[in-house]
């Protein structure tokens, strides 16, 4: 009798650690939620206005319902202040930390290299380069509330990637070193032109370098409404797709005999996630590290496994970046940093210290 318990026990002990796996995934997913809208409410009333809890309260209150509070008044300036400059501000670092995290996840797990981040293949100076001619050429037409500098930016993203793919090509299969090589390469040329650019744009060039050192100083709720479409789009056709990342990590011949079609994953993950990087470099410039270090971040911790490594790094992205452009904003204040400095300031050291102490480490082996 004891050994048929014993022998239950055995049996069923992998799936409760299966099933307590996914309560802690889950309640990990439920804290990390918390965390980021008790950042995004910390972060709308922190800045050179400040507002205090209770203010914050009430204009959203009233925004949502209508109900004006008779004991409180604050005035429409600041009222405007907060729902006009601060929201939608706190609300796009949200989206890009999370789209910048997304994408670099995606292209680790794709490379298998924990060293890649989300400008690995180039996507980053394609869109310098648009936003820079936009800039040089004083380009002022837009379409649904977006300048020709987001506009020239997303389009030179989406296109580098392209061309990055067509280069790479080997008959039907675009390997994942030629991708690499091919990225690297077109990045470096698109930075020539951007160096190019830059020489010939005279008094404009304050407007380039503060593009390119990335920064929300000019959020807009129209930023936010043509950027959300693309980054769930893109996030939904990667997490669908997340059984298929993980087994890819595994290589691609394994992933081949496992029946899965490598090269047309390979073009749905690289557009995807090339989608993330586009909108979120148009609307932001070019914030660094966040897509880095939060992926890698999780995967030290949680493992490899796509379906857990997202959600984690979306909401993980999203905190980071908040928590960088309100100290951004507020260290000097009034004045202001780009926040790509900041989250190179805080995002290096902490990576190299990472790295010095996980040398070891085993990152992609399989879920």
């Amino acid at each position: 009798m004891p050994e048929r318990g014993e022998q239950k026990k055995k049996r069923s002990s992998p799936l409760a650690g299966a099933l307590a796996g996914r309560r802690q995934r889950r309640v990990c997913l439920l804290l990390l939620g918390l965390v980021l809208l008790v950042t995004l409410f910390y972060a709308a009333s922190l800045g050179s206005v400040s507002f205090s809890n209770k203010e914050v309260f009430y204009i959203i209150a009233e925004k949502i319902t209508g109900y004006v509070a008779p004991s409180l008044e604050i005035s429409a300036a600041k009222k405007d202040i907060f729902l006009q400059i601060r929201l939608p501000r706190v609300f796009l670092a949200a989206l890009v930390g999370a789209s910048l995290a997304v994408a670099g996840a995606t292209f680790q797990g794709l490379f298998r290299n924990p060293l890649a981040d989300p400008y690995i293949i180039g996507v980053s100076s394609g869109a310098a380069l648009g936003a820079s001619l936009a800039v040089v050429l004083n380009l002022s037409w837009g379409w649904a509330g977006l300048g020709a500098v987001p506009l020239l930016a997303y389009a030179g993203g989406l296109a580098t990637i392209v061309l990055v793919y067509r280069v790479s090509r080997q008959g039907d299969t675009a390997p994942i070193l030629m991708l690499l090589l091919a990225g690297i390469a077109v990045s470096a040329f698109l930075t020539a032109l951007v160096s190019l650019s830059i020489y010939f744009s005279g008094e404009r060039l304050h407007q380039i370098i503060f593009w390119m050192m990335g920064g929300l100083t000019g959020a807009k709720w129209n930023y936010l409404r043509v950027m959300l479409p693309y980054m769930l789009l893109g996030f939904g056709v990667i997490y669908f797709f997340a059984r298929e990342l993980n087994a890819l990590l595994l290589g691609e011949e394994t992933a081949v005999y496992l029946g899965i079609e490598v090269e047309k994953l390979k073009k749905i993950f690289l557009a995807a996630a090339s989608l993330l990087v586009a909108a979120a470099v148009s609307t932001s410039g070019i914030i660094g590290f966040v897509g880095l270090v939060i992926p890698h971040m999780v995967r030290l911790v949680a493992g490899p496994d796509h379906r857990f490594l997202l959600p984690v790094s979306a909401l993980g992205g999203a905190i980071l970046l908040i928590g960088a452009d309100t100290l951004a904003r507020t260290v000097l204040a009034p004045a202001e940093l780009p926040v790509g400095i900041i989250t190179a300031l805080l995002g290096a050291p902490f990576f190299l210290y990472l790295l010095r102490k996980r040398r070891k480490i085993r990152y992609f082996d399989s879920p």
